[in-house]
């Protein structure tokens, strides 16, 4: 080696030229940082001209380590180069040249190829280049980065003539600098890898958080929300296709999707997925865990053949959601070639499935709210109709028929009652759209076998979920051929029924085959009830004026409530000894059963004195006792003048509940305009006691949310309070206000921000409050 090394004097133009191809390289390793490519070619190009070589190609050892590919070549036997490229030299055999220079990572010099052992052996490669291509002479030169071997430059030429150690040396400085051309782009790639990673990051995240707001603000638009939220899922997947499956009884069916053709939403529209192994929806719901199939047409359980050849998909993924461990429904994505879903994918997916179940619960919580407030609603106005209506009940039966088909989504109704000689049953009020024949005056036979006949008979409430399934249509029945020609599917019936007799019923009818829930049947009971009470009002006052021994039964009735009443006032002194005035008259008006444990969407404040805990270790015990009492009493007084619900009060801590037991229409605004009045007020007991010496401030912390309310504590000494998150919202927002300032949550600054300025504080983590907190600090009112 040393021979063949040994450098001549360079003439100056051979210098001029190596200086020239070295930073002709150099320049184009800084220009192409992100392809090697054209580096490999100037190199071969300048190696081929420098070093009088014919052919000349480089090649780059596999990751592991096992073959050489040839990715670049130039010289004169073209298909000895394209053959090169097309076919790895294998670096299994230990005797091989090219082996050795791998392990010793020194130069492989042959003056002549043809006078070597592997020629005459037979070798392939060895061979090729002699006999075919021409080649004598060779010389191989590895590149090496950190002590090991990465690959290879080879040039040869076409006489068996021994490169020069000038020679030689070049080529090695050229195989340096493929390694730096090499390293650069991998340097490269990786910077532009982890760039595209932070990238997918952050637009993950921001699509995460804007999901969130989207449920904020839109938590009771769940189509809108569950729209976003498929649309998101796909785009930053990569899926052609999203797709909400809503889980129901007969399987999973098609709510909202992404991509679907119209012929695919059609066949989804009549065609559930079962709940099975034979799709992904369905195999979520029996794993309850995500479903990942890289290839559909591979997985032998797969059977959607039909939906399949619409959707055109390969890949897919189905992730559950979950509300208490079962799965409610289904969000699969698809895409329509081979390419399984990144791990990163999938988690934002089951993401977005939590976000997507938050949404649900949202809204189901805020549609139950409703209902029940309508509910509540009709019944004070059933009520109110019944007190002004003592001597006729039709105005009772209206109501209350107009109420019931609202609720229960019944475009057709009738309230009907028993005959004086309870031979028949006639309507007495019908829907709110009309039903022909069957109008107010008709009537039936008591015994008749339809369905509202046989519920008064039985004094039971009866369903049919399909009209043209009862045996009366398929009889001929006029009646039941009316109402099935009317379009009816699904009748509901509810008796009348009073001291155990039927005495009438109430009639809804549904176009749609749809069963009424039991929260449907419970409201028309109700409403029954209702009309059996203003039927019994109306005959009591008939009876009354048709004989005056009833005057005295109504003066002992009230002797009776005038006795009730002042067993209200005495259990209303003993409900004041531990509960606050206003609790106590709201349990004596509205029962005892209120205090028990319920839900309620509640306003709750706290407050304290600011530097209280400091104040108390240097002044003496009467100061603090005269402190403390000024500040309830000013606080107590403002908590009445705002009817504050319930308070709470813990040295100088208070806590104020609005709406609850008290409703009242705007609690978080109530809320706020007492802490503008209390912390006016403490701004003035501030100046006062700072001139004694005492330097005291004020926060307060007000949070809008649902809470568990109720009656706590055990004999002799109970009290009505709340607890949950948005209570303890509520005091961590207190304990992180300053001097005079006034923090709200989330819910509360919604509810206020048109009648109220306020800037946001940024997010904050609580201590027991699972995720960061948006805190908004009130600055004043809106307005003049």
């Amino acid at each position: 080696m040393d021979d063949f090394r040994k450098q001549k004097p360079l003439k100056d133009d051979r210098a001029a030229d190596r200086e020239t191809a070295m930073g002709e390289i150099l320049r184009i390793i800084s220009l192409r940082r992100d392809d090697e490519q054209p580096v490999f070619e100037v190199i071969l190009e300048n190696t081929l001209r420098l070093c009088n070589a014919s052919d000349a190609v480089l090649g780059v050892i596999s990751d592991d380590g096992t073959e050489l590919r040839f990715v670049a070549g130039q010289g004169k036997s073209e298909r000895y180069l394209e053959w090169m490229r097309n076919n790895p030299i294998s670096l299994a055999d230990p005797e091989s040249s090219l082996k050795k220079m791998v392990d010793t990572l020194a130069p492989v010099h042959i003056p002549d190829l043809r006078n070597t052992d592997r020629y005459w052996q037979g070798r392939a490669y060895r061979r090729k280049a002699v006999d075919e291509m021409g080649l004598r002479a060779m010389l191989q030169v590895p590149l090496a980065r950190d002590g090991r071997c990465i690959g290879t430059i080879s040039i040869g030429r076409n006489e068996a003539e021994a490169f020069t150690g000038e020679e030689i040396s070049l080529l090695e400085t050229f195989a340096t600098q493929a390694v730096i051309a090499l390293d650069n782009v991998r340097q490269f790639r990786d910077v532009q890898a982890r760039n595209a990673e932070i990238a997918e990051a952050l637009e993950q995240q921001t699509a995460t958080a804007d999901l969130l707001k989207a449920i904020s603000k839109s938590a009771f638009d769940l189509p809108t929300v569950l729209q976003e939220v498929i649309e998101t899922a796909a785009r930053l997947c990569g899926a052609s296709i999203c797709i909400l499956f809503n889980r129901k009884a007969d399987g999973m069916h098609m709510d909202a999707n992404v991509g679907c053709s119209p012929e695919m939403v059609a066949f989804h529209t009549g065609n559930p997925n079962p709940i099975d192994r034979s799709n992904v929806a369905g195999r979520a719901v029996l794993e309850k865990q995500t479903v990942h199939l890289a290839d559909v047409t591979q997985d032998p359980d797969y059977k959607l053949t039909k939906s399949f050849e619409l959707g055109g998909w390969r890949s897919i993924i189905a992730v559950p959601l979950l509300r208490n461990g079962e799965v409610i429904a289904v969000l699969a994505l698809s895409r329509p070639e081979v390419g399984p879903f990144s791990p990163r994918q999938i988690e934002l997916v089951e993401i977005f499935a939590d976000q997507a179940v938050i949404a649900i619960n949202n809204a189901n919580l805020f549609t139950e709210v409703q209902q029940r407030l309508e509910r509540e609603a009709a019944t004070r106005e059933i009520l109110q109709v019944i007190s002004r209506s003592r001597d006729d009940e039709s105005p009772v039966f209206k109501s209350i028929l107009e109420h019931a088909q609202r609720l229960c989504g019944a475009p057709f109704g009738n309230l009907n009652m028993v005959s004086e000689d309870g031979a028949r049953l006639e309507i007495m009020v019908d829907g709110i759209e009309v039903f022909e024949p069957f109008r107010p005056g008709w009537s039936w036979p008591i015994e008749s076998g339809l369905l509202v006949a046989r519920s008064v008979r039985e004094c039971a409430v009866l369903q049919l979920e399909e009209a043209a399934a009862d045996p009366l249509y398929s009889q001929g029945d006029t009646d039941r051929v009316t109402v099935v020609n009317a379009g009816v599917r699904t009748v509901l019936t509810v008796p009348l029924v009073s001291n155990g007799i039927g005495i009438g019923s109430i009639g809804l009818y549904r176009r749609e085959k749809r069963l009424f829930t039991p929260d449907e049947i419970d409201l028309v009971q109700t409403f029954a009830d209702q009309a059996v009470i203003a039927i019994e009002n109306v005959r009591q006052f008939k009876a009354l004026q048709e004989r005056t021994d009833e005057v005295q039964a109504l003066n002992a009735s009230l002797e009776i409530r005038v006795n009730e009443q002042v067993g209200e006032i005495e259990r209303m002194g003993r409900l004041k000894r531990f509960l606050s005035p206003a609790v106590a008259e709201a349990v004596v008006t509205q029962g005892e059963d209120m205090l028990s444990s319920h839900r309620a969407l509640i306003a709750t404040l706290f407050c304290d004195i600011r530097g209280f805990t400091a104040f108390c270790e240097t002044a003496e015990p009467e100061e603090t006792i005269e402190v403390l009492q000024t500040y309830h009493e000013e606080m107590g007084h403002l908590i009445s003048v705002h009817n504050g619900g319930v308070d709470k009060r813990m040295g100088d801590g208070v806590m104020v509940v609005f709406n609850d037991p008290l409703p009242c229409e705007d609690p978080a605004g109530d809320a706020l305009r007492m802490a503008l009045a209390m912390r006016e007020k403490m701004a003035e007991l501030s100046k006062k006691w700072k001139r004694l010496g005492h330097r005291l401030g004020f926060g307060v912390g007000i949070s809008l949310g649902y809470a568990t309310v109720g009656m706590v504590g055990s004999a002799g000494r109970y009290e009505y309070t709340a607890s949950g998150t948005a209570v303890n919202l509520a005091a961590r927002l207190c304990d992180e206000a300053d001097d005079g300032e006034i923090l709200l949550s989330p819910r509360a600054y919604t509810a206020v921000e048109d009648d109220f300025s306020a800037e946001a504080r940024g997010e904050i983590a609580f201590k027991g409050i699972k995720a960061p907190v948006e805190v908004f600090r009130v600055i004043g009112r809106k307005g003049p």
